[in-house]
């Protein structure tokens, strides 16, 4: 896009390509200030962050419903839902559902994963009406579309799909530009235990070794950042190569990938292309730090998106709550972005119960780590609900918990014989007897 003065009201309207065009450009756009309004910060201090990539605002310019939201340092941690199709589970009504009640219960990305069905229809049905960020794997969707053999696929057909998703609205697009065949042959000669289980990544190393190209999306990339540019779209940049169990973690495939990564965020920034980073994985505890310290150093502070990490790998139908672990320790060290796990992790498409529950427990995570951190206004939540626990004020309790209709009906299962405490104390309870004895009335545990 040509840069352009427009005389506007007798003013000078400035055009730009991106948002960081934009910033760089000493433009505040209406992204920018929602984006501040929201975030209590100075709209002028967001633009500087964004002009150093170390912020982002992922908003398509054909994604006309958007309801824009920040990603990066000095905000508050952002969560993603990661829904769509397969092939045994083709039911568009159930992924709207969940698309819906996502939104409602404040998640600020939806990712599209498709790869089944009228995938373009489902696509633009989100940004013709999810106000939310939303997000694809063109990866998947080139295999759906073409419907072909995965060898027969071309390097123009992949970029292709990539410019398909820019122009039906998408915001922001995880591209696996970093394993090459240089990085492939290093994962070939360093055994894992897991070997690659990225869905994107294992398509395109597949793809690299059934025809003996190179990554369309590394060879290409000048053409997939014109896209971008174009569309202002965010580049994701995927993690072939992040690890799938613990035991892979931080080795040499997930760090030599990393290094291309950090290439690649330079020569997007050099186009005015948003970028963030995508990360593990599967991770233990004591490695979450270094591995957040060295993204932001070889990254030079782009976003860090992080899926979970699992710190462990034995709990299938609970690993919402290892994800959480890892996602509320990263988010601490310097992730910006949190990918929901749900508990039907490595076992199923999970249901609407299962989202809510994979959302609520990234939200506890996305806001504890806001709370370490110290990012401005993240402990007024939690002084709202400390204040109604103090009067024992049940009603105000419910209205501020994370999720009210669990603690309703947590209550009403198991009535106390006294309304001014629980079934759990009854006239135990250290709150009531503490404000009791403090206004210098009589504490009476047994109604003597």
């Amino acid at each position: 896009m040509i840069f352009l003065l427009i005389i506007q009201n007798g003013g000078i309207h400035m055009e730009y390509a991106t948002q960081m065009d934009a910033a760089r450009k000493g433009i505040v756009t209406k992204e920018m200030e929602i984006v501040a309004k929201k975030e209590n910060i100075d709209v002028e201090s967001l633009r500087q962050l964004i002009a150093k990539g170390q912020v982002i605002i992922p908003a398509n310019k054909n994604h006309k419903c958007l309801d824009p939201n920040g990603i990066g340092n000095k905000l508050r941690t952002k969560i993603n839902v990661n829904l769509g199709t397969s092939r045994d589970c083709v039911d568009l009504d159930m992924e709207l559902d969940k698309v819906n009640n996502a939104v409602k219960m404040g998640a600020e990305a939806i990712m599209d994963l498709s790869s089944f069905g009228d995938t373009q229809k489902f696509r633009r049905k989100l940004t013709a009406e999810c106000p939310a960020t939303i997000g694809t794997v063109p990866i998947y969707d080139a295999v759906v579309y073409y419907h072909k053999a995965l060898k027969d696929i071309t390097a123009q057909e992949w970029l292709d799909v990539v410019e398909m998703h820019a122009k039906d609205g998408v915001d922001f697009m995880t591209i696996h530009c970093g394993i090459n065949k240089a990085t492939a042959k290093k994962f070939r000669a360093d055994k894992r235990l897991m070997n690659i289980v990225s869905r994107g990544g294992s398509i395109i190393y597949a793809w690299m070794e059934m025809t003996g190209n190179e990554n369309p999306f590394f060879e290409y990339y000048d053409r997939v950042l014109e896209i971008c540019r174009e569309y202002d779209v965010t580049m994701s940049l995927g993690d072939a190569c992040r690890p799938g169990c613990i035991m892979d973690a931080s080795d040499i495939s997930q760090i030599e990938e990393l290094v291309t990564l950090g290439e690649l965020t330079r020569r997007a920034w050099e186009k005015d292309v948003q970028v963030m980073v995508e990360g593990p994985g599967h991770m233990p505890l004591n490695q979450i730090k270094a591995n957040m310290e060295i993204q932001q150093t070889i990254c030079k502070g782009a976003p860090f998106y992080v899926l979970g990490p699992l710190v462990t790998d034995i709990a299938p139908g609970y690993d919402h709550i290892t994800a959480a672990i890892g996602g509320a320790i990263a988010a601490t060290y310097g992730a910006s972005f949190l990918c929901y796990v749900t508990p039907a992790e490595h076992l199923r498409l999970p249901d609407l119960n299962d989202v809510k529950e994979g959302i609520i427990a990234s939200k506890i995570a996305a806001h504890a780590a806001d709370i370490a951190k110290g990012v401005p206004g993240a402990m007024d939540w939690d002084y709202k609900m400390d204040k109604a626990r103090k009067v024992l004020d049940w009603e105000a309790m419910f209205d501020v918990a994370i999720d009210p209709e669990k603690a309703r009906a947590y209550r009403a299962s198991s009535k106390p014989e006294k309304e001014d405490t629980c079934s759990m104390c009854g006239n135990f309870c250290a709150v009531k007897n503490m404000n009791k004895i403090m206004e210098g009335e009589i504490v009476s545990i047994f109604d003597e």
